[in-house]
């Protein structure tokens, strides 16, 4: 078992979160007036969420899943592995205070490019880093985004980050929602035991992005 199911579990068992297999609900793909939508995997949800709260711009962020073969999945059929999905974060942004562009820069350097199907302490299909990106204009931007990353030679290796269609977002559970705020003795226990704010160091220096 993972470190952070080993964290998940014993929060069920301290706040008595019930039910812990309830299923899960689509949420919508249209942004409130005026706003627009982003959507990254970044591995463990909870810190992607972490990271992009501290976006000057960031209206609002969701943890869940998506890209998966079943509908309304739940946390455990998730972690378990094998459904497809990834656990991601939807990102409701102010285009008037931050450009897509700038969140594509934090996204890179708020995980690590050079592992596919895994990030940090968690490993699995469940935690591949991605761009699920919503309509041509955001792919384009992201196939962009890495070329020049590719091109910079800043990353010492291949860049196996994956670039997908976004798919319906079915959001997490409740208790993994804010997860950092509600909670942040755990989480950041669980962010430094996993070696992620270490290995983003590693890879990108003083570039490193995270909180």
């Amino acid at each position: 078992m993972s470190l952070r199911k080993i964290v998940a579990a014993l929060l069920l068992a301290a706040t008595a979160v019930a039910p812990t297999l309830a299923q899960t609900e689509a949420i919508s793909d249209t942004p409130p007036p005026g706003m627009a939508i982003a959507t990254f995997a970044t591995g463990c949800f909870w810190c992607t969420e972490s990271d992009f709260d501290t976006v000057k711009g960031v209206v609002s962020t969701t943890s869940g899943y998506l890209n998966g073969k079943i509908k309304n999945p739940t946390y455990q059929q998730v972690s378990a592995g094998g459904t497809g999905h990834v656990e991601a974060v939807r990102v409701v942004f102010d285009p008037a205070v931050v450009s897509y562009e700038r969140l594509l820069h934090v996204f890179w350097r708020t995980h690590d490019p050079l592992t596919a199907n895994a990030q940090f302490c968690d490993r699995g299909d469940q935690y591949r880093p991605a761009v699920l990106t919503h309509g041509e204009e955001q792919r384009q931007a992201a196939e962009a985004s890495k070329a020049a990353l590719e091109k910079s030679g800043v990353l010492k290796g291949k860049i196996v980050t994956a670039i997908e269609p976004a798919a319906t977002l079915y959001a997490a559970e409740a208790y993994h929602q804010d997860y950092h705020l509600k909670n942040p003795v755990k989480y950041r226990y669980y962010r430094y035991s996993c070696g992620r704010d270490a290995r983003l160091k590693a890879i990108w220096g003083s570039e490193a992005g995270g909180s």
